[in-house]
């Protein structure tokens, strides 16, 4: 327990806020944390690979769980072509779990007195040692000595201390949905329920896994398929008819699950049809569940402003081939936590001492991102710049880079 506890606020009550809410809580800091929304977020994300540290930031954080409780173990790698023909193959032992299995987890072991729904972060005033979290409407104040942003990609507080930060967009998105296993043809997807499969044709690239059930059920027909698949999307025109609903209203920032339009789906399920392995394009039109992200790079070149740290998504975004999203957040939360414990008499250093660590670290992650995006990025480039994609792509490497387990602190030093 630290000798000098402090009031910290919690700004987002997803899985790093959680994360980092339950890490700062079991070293005897008193936390707040503050979630916009007023509705229970267990329904949302889809799955996560849980590469190393992970788990045991989830147990430092009070979750008993191990790899093996938390996901289903997959022990091969596969890719198919258009057919949905194996053209790769090899061992690759992960596990994969689902973000609703993780948010629970968290949820459960936090305090519902200090977890705070419809709670809207408008600003943050800090004057010396002193910090005001403002909320919207009646919502009032929260002081605090220490106020840590996990509110994710749209993060209003990176907003309010970089407003010229601005994300760069790959030009592709993930379209990603869940579809339950029992609404599956057992004889197609028994193989797909065994491994993670990746599809290469051209111009696409898909990803495909089990993960827990809605009622985090591992078990042989209870469990959810996951996929992930990469479109090019041009900015303009294209991508606004995306964000545009079924009433034609239209949301810059993002549209929810509920809101895409009709068109919009449809439409991905039949290009689906025609630019997919069968198995994916199987799971697509029989998925309950459909979203999709745009592709950002947000490099900032802070994370600390006085005493007002930035987390997970609020701090960098990398693309989704490094499974790196929650790996990332996780590492963020714990060296915050370790910061403030190597220097619990100096909030001002320890804040510091995290920042120059997770600078380094966020670059690394980013730079790989780019890396490994760098082929789908190409499809909205010229015909020459997609020819060289084409030559480049290699199925073996897709099975060993995607998703792949490493050490990022050793990555940011030879990169140094």
């Amino acid at each position: 327990m630290t000798p000098h506890p402090r009031r910290v606020a919690i700004v987002g009550g997803s899985l790093m806020g959680l994360l980092a809410g339950n890490l700062l809580h079991r070293a005897g800091h008193d936390v707040t944390i503050l979630e916009r929304s007023a509705e229970d977020l267990e329904g949302r994300g889809a799955g996560i690979t849980i590469l190393p540290g992970l788990v045991s930031s989830f147990r430092a954080a009070g979750i008993d769980e191990s790899e093996a409780s938390l996901g289903v173990p997959l022990p091969r790698r596969a890719v198919l072509d258009l057919t949905g023909s194996v053209i790769a193959e090899r061992e690759y032992p992960q596990a994969m779990t689902s973000w609703g299995r993780l948010y629970e987890a968290l949820r459960r072991v936090f305090p519902d007195a200090r977890y705070r729904v419809g709670a809207e972060v408008v600003r943050v005033v800090q004057e010396g040692s002193r910090i005001e979290v403002v909320l919207a409407g009646d919502g009032g104040t929260v002081e605090a000595d220490i106020v840590v942003g996990a509110d994710g990609l749209r993060s209003s507080l990176r907003r309010q201390f970089m407003p010229d930060l601005q994300p760069h967009y790959a030009g592709y998105v993930a379209w990603r949905c869940l579809v339950d296993e029992a609404d599956l043809p057992e004889p197609l997807f028994a193989p797909m329920m065994s491994r993670y499969t990746l599809g290469a044709t051209p111009g696409e690239q898909v990803i495909g896994y089990p993960v827990p059930g809605p009622t985090h059920s591992k078990a042989i027909g209870g469990r959810q398929f996951n996929v992930v698949w990469y479109h090019p999307v041009r900015e303009g025109d294209e991508m606004r008819a995306f964000l545009t609903d079924d009433d034609g209203g239209y949301h810059p920032r993002g549209i929810s699950p509920g809101l895409l339009s009709r068109r919009t789906r449809e439409g991905m399920i039949d290009i689906a049809r025609r630019k997919l392995p069968p198995p994916f394009a199987l799971a697509l039109e029989r998925a309950r569940l459909h979203f999709f992200q745009p592709i950002l790079d947000i490099v900032p070149d802070r994370l600390v402003f006085g005493r007002c740290a930035l987390i997970g998504d609020a701090a960098f975004v990398a693309r989704p081939h490094t499974a790196m999203g929650v790996p990332k957040g996780a590492g963020d939360a714990v060296a915050l936590v370790r910061a403030l414990e190597d220097a619990a008499d100096d909030p001002t250093a320890a804040l510091a001492e995290f920042e120059t660590a997770r600078l380094r670290i966020g670059r690394a992650i980013v730079r790989r991102g780019r890396s490994l995006g760098a082929y789908m990025e190409a499809q909205v480039g010229t015909a020459h710049e997609r020819l060289r994609a084409e030559e480049s792509r290699s199925a073996e490497e897709l099975i060993a880079e995607t998703a792949a387990p490493i050490d990022y602190d050793v990555l940011a030093r030879a990169n140094a």
